[in-house]
């Protein structure tokens, strides 16, 4: 078939049924002067490849991007990560935000909440609502989202190895305010494995973190269809230094052991892998960034096609979330932080993310100020509103560069996880540290070619200046942590003891079978359980991961 008549199926098919259910924003869209953009721009000559390696919108392999109408039918999730403090001055950040125009929420957690340890545990001093918010117990996270209807709001959470904690708190507020798990829309990030190479918040050991994630895997398919179980992410990946082939190629490893997991045990293809989420990182070589995407998506359909042999459509779609690159951002003259943002923000928009979060100017210095976060979510509207880009899908498409660039990618990538796998997978790559070894030595070259000048960073290593003008930062004041632990001791007085320590023995027991464990974590974040208490149980029956 000729792609003339692909396109007309696909126009009277995917797209027509597309619009029927959401309409484009405007009838018509066009350049300042009246010149109509096309909906969807074609090669003038097509190859016998194109339709394999391109093919449309909304249609295998997703190259140029999982939906027929993209961003001419709705933009992107505008989700800014915001979290600090307690969880009563976190809130009043989220609710700023959705003044402002943000669409969905994502929660940072500070490194005690992140490693399973209560704010008074001595493992925690210094470091409580410093990078993130503290979240002992459901009373936390009743704050966090006071008068934020869940209903209506998309809410990701950054959390990994205490993820099925989280979720259950995030489950029975929900509850609290009368709506069912059903209706909850959003995504957890749940990804361990990158913790071992990348990120360095893990608790337990691979095998049963990757028991925790399959049992969410297991109790959202049949509890909360609408929530994104896990979040794949090759974010922290590229912030520790790799390479993007690399950050594409170590995601999508660890995705094909997240599958292979939930298969073995015992979950369906199609029934699991619609509700797999990425995140990926958006840094400045803008044309490198697009094909990346590009690329990342057009393998993970492959994979999941030709390896898992699914067969909806939706289970070979990769839905992902970017954010700009917080290690690219400079301590020096941190206005150019904000034109940093914006080239990245570009090309997650060009690469077809489906949200994004803009980096603040400051985030080099500190948590960012109210103005700094601001600015930052206008970068995303202005893109959205004024530049154009949002009005035709895939633009860069049939460039002879991103085309080959795309293809380079991929072929890289494959290469990689084809070692990875001939090496005994991604576990045994975390075991002997291969995965690390490459991650750390990207990094190291590319550090050399800063030192040495050979790359430019403005500002840093060239066109530098002298600068006497500090500017505002935001600092969390101390007492925050003593306040946080007399708010912890008062839920310990105020809540049913005996209560909890029933639900933290059935939660022992269940943990020492084969039990699906969010039901007893449930149970244990309604008696007001907390965090560390929680995580001691798992502790004691799963050990603690050393590297």
């Amino acid at each position: 078939m000729s792609i003339h008549k692909k396109q007309i199926h696909w126009q009277e098919n995917e797209l027509a049924a597309s619009l029927n259910r959401f309409p484009e924003r405007k009838e018509e869209f066009t350049l300042h002067g009246g010149a109509e953009i096309p909906r969807l721009a074609l090669p003038e000559v097509i190859d016998d490849d194109y339709l394999e390696h391109l093919g449309f919108p909304g249609q295998y392999p997703y190259t140029r991007g999982v939906q027929p109408t993209m961003y001419r039918g709705r933009l992107w999730t505008m989700r800014q990560y915001a979290g600090f403090s307690t969880a009563a001055e976190s809130n009043r950040r989220y609710r700023y935000l959705l003044e402002q125009g943000t669409t969905g929420l994502s929660v940072a957690f500070d490194l005690p909440t992140q490693i399973g340890y209560d704010s008074d545990d001595a493992m925690s001093l210094g470091e409580v609502g410093k990078v993130g918010v503290a979240i002992d117990t459901l009373a936390d996270m009743e704050a966090l989202f006071a008068d934020i209807p869940l209903d209506t709001i998309s809410t990701s959470m950054t959390i990994n190895s205490p993820a099925i904690v989280l979720l259950a708190m995030y489950i029975v507020v929900a509850e609290k305010q009368g709506v069912p798990a059903q209706k909850l829309r959003g995504t957890i990030q749940n990804d361990v494995l990158k913790e071992y190479v990348a990120r360095g918040t893990y608790i337990f050991p691979p095998k049963p973190s990757l028991g925790l994630i399959t049992d969410i895997f297991q109790w959202c398919s049949s509890n909360m269809p609408l929530f994104n179980t896990i979040s794949i992410s090759g974010y922290h990946i590229r912030e520790a230094g790799s390479t993007a082939a690399q950050e594409v190629a170590f995601t999508l490893a660890n995705g094909i052991t997240y599958v292979q997991t939930a298969i073995d045990a015992g979950l369906e293809i199609d029934h699991f892998a619609k509700r797999l989420a990425f995140f990926f990182n958006a840094s400045s070589n803008l044309l490198e960034e697009i094909a990346k995407f590009r690329a990342a998506r057009r393998l993970w359909a492959r994979i999941m096609k030709n390896r898992f042999e699914a067969k909806k459509p939706a289970s070979m779609m990769m839905r992902f979330h970017a954010q700009t690159a917080g290690s690219s951002l400079a301590a020096r003259q941190i206005d150019n932080n904000i034109v940093r943002v914006t080239i990245q923000a570009l090309a997650a928009v060009l690469g077809g993310t489906q949200s994004l979060h803009t980096n603040s100017r400051d985030e080099a210095l500190s948590l960012p100020t109210e103005d700094s976060v601001r600015t930052a979510l206008r970068t995303q509207q202005i893109i959205a509103h004024e530049s154009g880009v949002a009005d035709t899908i895939d633009p860069f498409a049939g460039s002879y560069y991103i085309e080959q660039l795309t293809d380079s990618i991929e072929h890289t990538a494959e290469e990689l996880i084809s070692k990875i796998e001939e090496t005994g997978g991604v576990v045994a790559c975390i075991e002997d540290g291969f995965i690390k070894r490459q991650i750390e030595q990207a990094a190291y070259d590319y550090q050399k070619e800063i030192e040495s000048g050979e790359r430019v960073i403005v500002g840093v290593n060239a066109f530098q200046i002298d600068e006497e003008e500090k500017p505002e930062l935001l600092r969390v004041d101390p007492a925050v942590e003593t306040a946080q632990i007399n708010s912890l001791q008062d839920v310990r007085k105020q809540r049913n003891q005996e209560e909890v320590e029933t639900t933290l023995a059935a939660l022992k027991q269940a943990a020492e079978s084969d039990t699906n464990l969010m039901e007893p974590i449930i149970d244990a974040v309604r008696a007001y359980a907390s965090l560390g208490e929680i995580c001691t149980v798992l502790r004691g029956i799963f050990g603690e991961y050393r590297d």
